[in-house]
């Protein structure tokens, strides 16, 4: 394990545009903005918004997530857009021995509709795949969050179920479809 005092911010580029920056505390002002700007949004799809209430709620969450994110049990990236945080995109769990990662990731209401979201889930998960670290990818969201189910479909998830009840989301329990997508890394015999 590396010592906290080598720990660096990992970049994945996904074009001249958009690139995944990894969570630290410069982000926590305008992750906090963006929460803010966004809560009722956010809130139809997920409990934790209506528990920000000031930067310190995100400041803890960057800090913990950073933790988390050089200790491989979870991968935290704000989107990045002009530079500018428009959203994020995670791996909430991570289980090394099995390869898998569960998924996470939200965006700026705004710039929905774009591709944003599709461009930086390939981009991460090719990241991960080509370093051999996931290759079984899981997106679980409430069967009634159409654009969650639909980002799943666009880039080659497979449903594999329902999990009745799973979800507790604005005072009542919700069903969760479970999709995934294993990407092997490539052979590097060339075979």
């Amino acid at each position: 394990m590396q010592n906290p005092a080598e720990w660096h911010d990992d970049i994945i580029i996904i074009n001249d545009t958009l690139k995944l920056h990894s969570v630290n505390d410069p982000f926590i002002e305008p992750l906090y903005q963006l929460v803010e700007r966004n809560k009722a949004y956010l809130q139809q799809a997920m409990e934790w918004p209506k528990s920000v209430v000031s930067s310190n709620d995100i400041r803890r969450t960057v800090q913990g997530n950073y933790q988390l994110h050089h200790r491989g049990y979870a991968k935290m990236f704000m989107i990045l857009r002009h530079d500018a945080v428009c959203g994020v995109m995670s791996f909430n769990q991570i289980e090394p021995t099995n390869k898998a990662a569960y998924i996470g990731y939200w965006l700026d209401e705004g710039l929905q509709g774009q591709g944003i979201i599709s461009q930086a889930l390939q981009a991460m998960m090719q990241h991960y795949a080509n370093e051999g670290s996931v290759r079984r990818f899981v997106i679980k969201c409430i069967v009634t969050n159409h654009a969650s189910n639909q980002v799943a479909l666009r880039n080659g998830f497979v449903l594999e179920g329902c999990l009745k009840q799973a979800e507790y989301l604005n005072g009542a329990f919700h069903d969760q479809n479970i999709y995934a997508r294993i990407i092997d890394k490539p052979s590097q015999t060339g075979h």
